[in-house]
């Protein structure tokens, strides 16, 4: 589902509990409340995990993770730096390669003790299956660069910043995994 970013001004810093927030180190910098922000981005942060892991599950506990680390973190948003969708992302995306890392460790261990089963779940329902396949072909940084660009829809300047790469480089990983995309479903045809 497609969004458009909303306004996240507020004047909650001119009202009397917003500068009380300040006074007290609170966020009030003319921004939503973490909990508005929460529940307007849940969805892009959800999708964006399941897109970048494959594994709806496992985006769910992610996303979880993320939001329980983004309160934590909530005092170091700054609104001039990006919006709070672009924020949440960025702490997503270390939630998620957080999780990667620990999963490849747990995988070393488990395959010097045991042969571990292997079976395919689909990433998404409702795929074509050719598509799913070809899905399945990209490496995770090609998925979460199309995840980033084309279904949250996200400038390329914003999805850069959520990647850690600059918009120029974010936009060749994206020609390059669009092709590589291209390719693989015209040779399953």
């Amino acid at each position: 589902m497609a969004r458009t970013p909303g306004s996240c001004a507020s004047s909650a810093s001119s009202t009397p509990a917003g500068r009380d927030r300040a006074a007290a180190g609170g966020v009030s910098r003319g921004v939503t409340s973490f909990a508005q922000a929460a529940e307007r981005h849940l969805d892009d942060v959800y999708g964006y995990l399941a897109w970048l892991t494959g594994d709806r599950f496992a985006a769910e506990d992610l996303a979880a993770e993320t939001f329980e680390r983004a309160l934590r973190l909530w005092s170091r948003f700054d609104e001039r730096r990006g919006s709070p969708r672009t924020w949440l992302c960025q702490v997503a995306r270390t939630v998620a390669l957080d999780h990667f890392r620990s999963e490849r460790r747990r995988l070393r261990r488990e395959t010097l003790a045991a042969v571990p089963e292997r079976y395919e779940e689909r990433l998404l329902e409702g795929l074509a299956p050719e598509l799913e396949a070809a899905l399945r072909l990209l490496t995770a940084g090609e998925r979460e660069v199309i995840a980033l660009r084309v279904v949250l829809e996200l400038d390329a300047r914003s999805a850069a910043r959520v990647l850690g790469i600059s918009a120029t480089n974010c936009t060749t990983r994206l020609h390059r995994a669009l092709r590589k995309l291209e390719e693989a479903l015209d040779a399953a045809a």
